[in-house]
């Protein structure tokens, strides 16, 4: 297992949440190799800052992304959430690649 990677957990949670917006937060936990209170943790700050609105059906969290917000770092202004998340979809990839 690598010691580091060029995504932090936050952009790791925020993809899974994406990518299955009904995801439970053991399952995100467990793809992002953090533990299950880290995943509700990072999941709170992203609800509190607007990343993400989290809705109740039933037993179960339904997530939305609000990918047209800004990425949060100086270095990224002038990119959304949306951008980075359409660069790590799979098939953006295999498009890419063709």
């Amino acid at each position: 297992m690598a010691t580091w990677t060029f995504l932090t957990n936050h952009a790791h949670v925020l993809f899974c949440v994406a990518r299955d917006p009904v995801i439970r937060l053991r399952e995100v936990a467990t793809e992002v190799g953090i533990t299950e209170r880290a995943a509700q943790r990072i999941v709170a700050e992203l609800v509190d800052a607007g990343y993400l609105t989290r809705s109740r059906e039933g037993r179960r969290n339904r997530y939305q992304v609000h990918d047209e917000l800004p990425l949060r770092h100086p270095l990224e202004q002038g990119h959304d959430i949306g951008a980075l998340l359409t660069l790590l979809r799979p098939e953006t990839a295999a498009s890419v690649a063709d």
